[in-house]
């Protein structure tokens, strides 16, 4: 016969084996989220290689050629910020950056504007992609 003690001990880590056990398609459902740091700077917007046409009033983001790929992020938000004054933004990927290197962004004068100054011209951020489905709270 088991002791009180032992009893609650066993039933105890039945209770947290159950709570620890994955929840059907939960685990399908998340996405790993990768932190890039690189520079930041700005264009003047137009026709993207998204294929669709923005104005600079727009956030949008022109992310490097070797993550654009064949453009899979396109339309998908990007959270930045600027790692030397702490503020961030969403923007929206719309383009590619032939000229940027592997982790750097370029950014619509509006964007780049919500994390520092157009006179200084280049931003050290970090940045990620959000989830394909993630809508602007």
């Amino acid at each position: 016969m088991m002791s009180p003690f032992t009893f609650f001990v066993f039933a105890l880590a039945l209770v947290c084996t159950a709570f620890a056990s994955p929840i059907n398609g939960t685990a399908a459902a998340l996405e790993k989220r990768v932190t890039h740091t690189g520079r930041g700077t700005w264009f003047n917007v137009g026709l993207g290689a998204c294929g669709k046409t923005n104005v600079d009033s727009d956030k949008i983001v022109a992310i490097s050629s070797s993550i654009y790929g064949n453009g899979g992020n396109c339309d998908q938000y990007m959270h930045i910020t600027n790692t030397a004054n702490g503020k961030s933004a969403w923007g929206k990927v719309r383009d590619s950056c032939p000229g940027c290197g592997p982790n750097d962004i370029d950014m619509s004068p509006s964007l780049f504007q919500e994390l520092g100054s157009l006179d200084t011209g280049v931003l050290k951020v970090s940045w990620h992609f959000e989830n394909k489905k993630f809508t602007l709270p």
